[in-house]
């Protein structure tokens, strides 16, 4: 395959002559006047353009404070009956009323996208939903649910609080009654205070 090269020898050299002949007929002086006034009339396009994005920026700017202070309107506006319920149980001492106030707020919760997250006994530990308060050893296969301390809740899909629960870990038949690395490191399993021979 043969490449294609240029061949310049045979070019011309052409004269180029300005295209806009008709400029010679007017005064310079009105060539000048022109030119300052249409840079006048861009610069001032320019600056309305500028001065709108300005506009356009701070509009959104209050637009997100705005958003941002009142998000959660609807969420508190759902609690307010929840409110008024606890306070009339609270002036009436009835436990009813303390009740009917529990559901209102789960209700509200549940309405803005909260639930809870309460495992049971058994379920697999979840280091990204559940917060292990102590291991225990259990019958139970080791790092599932013992027991459960306190509920956790999701807004959506993301953990606003963990579970709190006790965790399994394996029975070990060759303690019994004896303490826990008596004499060595008491938060290592290994012996790291032991000196090797």
């Amino acid at each position: 395959m043969e490449l294609c090269h240029p061949n310049f020898d045979k070019m011309q050299e052409e004269t180029v002559q300005p295209q806009d002949a008709g400029n010679a007929e007017i005064p310079v002086e009105q060539q000048l006047a022109d030119a300052l006034a249409r840079i006048e009339q861009q610069r001032e396009a320019m600056l309305r353009v500028a001065a709108e994005a300005e506009n356009a920026r701070k509009r959104a700017q209050a637009e997100a404070s705005t958003a941002q202070k009142y998000a959660l309107e609807r969420f508190a506006e759902s609690l307010l009956p929840a409110l008024d319920s606890l306070d009339a149980a609270i002036k009436t001492g009835d436990l009813s009323g303390i009740e009917l106030t529990q559901r209102q707020l789960r209700g509200a919760l549940e309405k803005s996208g909260v639930r809870e997250l309460a495992p049971i006994a058994g379920e697999r530990f979840d280091p990204h939903r559940h917060q292990a308060m102590a291991a225990v050893e259990a019958d139970a296969e080791p790092n599932s649910i013992v027991a459960l301390m306190q509920k956790g809740y999701l807004l959506h899909e993301r953990v606003l609080r963990p579970a709190l629960v006790t965790v399994a870990k394996p029975r070990d038949e060759n303690r019994e009654g004896r303490v826990e690395n008596a004499g060595g490191n008491p938060i290592s399993d290994t012996q790291l205070d032991e000196k090797s021979d």
